[in-house]
């Protein structure tokens, strides 16, 4: 599902999107994670039968979406609740496990199966689409959250700004381009985006988030999982829309509190996933040369 000019399925979704993020203007946050929901309900209802054809159960992805999904919420529940503040080096070891596990797990899966890393939205295909589309979605979210807010110290937002744009990095790939792509694959578009929304809005146990919290991140995430279906870049989450989201709710809980030192170990995070994309990358370069030459043998055994 891509945006086409004249394709009213996909303006729809558009429309839609830019109103579900609007809503958080208006909306008790409770509210807003029951109506998003039942509103793109409605709307896939009105779609028609594609979001919810399937191409069929890939058992394979689902055991796999299954365990890696598990090991980041496990990772994440001990470094907030085993180790906590009181023991940084080991909360930020489990902490930056998790995601560079969240990237580096599908990022293989998907070379190891044969698939191109535009499966989970690494490419640049459409993507004056996705920024244009990000922009959008990005400039509402700050004119309601952060437009006129009061920035403290630069030690006191800097150090979150870098943690947000690395958890982004990972939520984006993990959740967008891995989770939901697989589960929509197996279950249908819509189904997908419903279940990946739910398991996105699950793991913040793993930051022991409450309850009523869950159920706001579940329709913002229903939000997210539409723009990245629509879309199916990266860039229409991240660098701007997802990071914003993490940086506000961070900065306006005043929860967390990091040091200058801290950018050092969330750069060394978006390194390693960085670096776990590039090395898929040159493995399927190597493996597209590698099958190009065995056609060219198979070409000049043929003319002999």
């Amino acid at each position: 599902m891509t945006v086409r000019v004249g394709n009213w399925r996909a303006w729809m979704w558009s429309i839609w999107l830019v109103a579900a993020m609007s809503l958080l203007a208006v909306l008790d946050l409770t509210v807003y994670g029951v109506v998003v929901p039942a509103s793109a309900l409605l709307l896939a209802v009105i779609s028609g039968p594609a979001v919810w054809r399937r191409q069929g159960v890939d058992k394979l992805d689902l055991i796999t979406v299954a365990a890696l999904y598990l090991a980041v919420v496990a990772l994440f529940r001990v470094a907030f609740a085993v180790f906590t503040v009181t023991n940084v080096p080991g909360l930020f070891l489990c902490f930056g496990a998790g995601m560079v596990l969240g990237v580096a797990g599908p990022v293989f899966y998907t070379v190891r199966r044969g698939r191109p890393l535009s499966d989970l939205g690494l490419w640049l295909g459409n993507w004056k689409l996705a920024v244009a589309l990000g922009l959008i979605l990005a400039s509402i979210q700050f004119a309601i959250t952060l437009f006129g807010y009061p920035l403290p110290e630069p030690v006191g937002w800097v150090p979150l700004l870098v943690m947000s744009l690395t958890v982004g990095a990972f939520e984006t790939v993990f959740f967008r381009g891995f989770v939901q792509t697989r589960l929509s694959a197996s279950f249908g578009r819509a189904p997908g985006i419903a279940i990946a929304a739910a398991l996105y809005a699950a793991y913040h146990i793993g930051y022991g988030m409450s309850g009523e919290g869950m159920v706001f991140l579940f329709g913002l995430g229903i939000v997210y999982a539409v723009a990245f279906a629509l879309i199916r870049n990266f860039l229409v989450l991240w660098p701007l829309l997802t990071p914003l989201g993490s940086f506000f709710n961070n900065l306006n809980t005043g929860e967390i509190e990091l040091p200058w030192a801290a950018i050092l170990g969330f750069a060394d995070v978006l390194g390693l996933m960085a670096a776990s994309i590039w090395l898929a990358q040159r493995r399927l370069r190597r493996r597209r040369k590698q099958q190009l030459q065995r056609e060219d043998a198979d070409k000049a055994r043929l003319r002999e």
